[in-house]
């Protein structure tokens, strides 16, 4: 009885590590705010640093480029080329803060992030112009500050208006922007 008491408790404990492997989105290690070198940018809306940590701009939303199992969304390739020319423009130098929400559901450190050495207001902050080129979409059910909500809905708002990007498909064309109540 006891090989099978010890067989029982093995595979339990096997099963256990597999499901805490490949079942769970494996957590990014914390992100202080401060200044980071981006060793590549993985898509529009993705920076991988080059301490290894992958960063999930915030509040946005870009077509995608490289998903498993999906297609090369439309304006996916500009919304890629795009991050990485203001990227390499400031020598793939930015400044990350992060607000309340700090992890998606897979794992990756969400972040606004400054082309720059800081938050400044003379500094380019990538999140929003990637909205007003129309390259993204705002995203407002993330936990963060409604003043960068209301920026991102500026954005949103003048690109929608001037049919930039994804607002000049006709399948967008007459989306509203979202959440009226961030009007000023």
């Amino acid at each position: 009885m006891y090989p099978w008491i010890c067989l029982f408790v093995a595979l339990i404990m096997i099963a256990s590590y597999l499901y805490k492997q490949f079942s769970l989105p494996k957590v990014e290690p914390y992100l202080k705010e401060g200044v980071y070198n981006v060793d590549r940018v993985v898509d529009g809306d993705t920076l991988l640093l080059s301490n290894g940590i992958r960063v999930r701009l915030m509040g946005i939303d870009t077509p995608e480029t490289v998903k498993p199992g999906s297609e090369v969304e439309p304006f996916g390739p500009e919304a890629s080329a795009f991050t990485k020319e203001a990227v390499a423009r400031v020598g793939n130098r930015v400044y990350i803060r992060q607000d309340c929400d700090r992890f998606d559901k897979y794992g990756r450190n969400l972040a606004f992030v400054y082309l720059g050495e800081s938050d400044s207001a003379n500094v380019i902050f990538l999140n929003e112009e990637l909205v007003r080129a129309g390259l993204a979409k705002a995203i407002m059910t993330f936990n963060y500050s409604m003043s960068i909500k209301r920026r991102l809905y500026k954005a949103q708002k003048e690109a929608i208006d001037n049919r930039r990007g994804i607002w000049s498909l006709p399948e967008n064309q007459n989306e509203k922007p979202l959440l009226q109540k961030y009007e000023e």
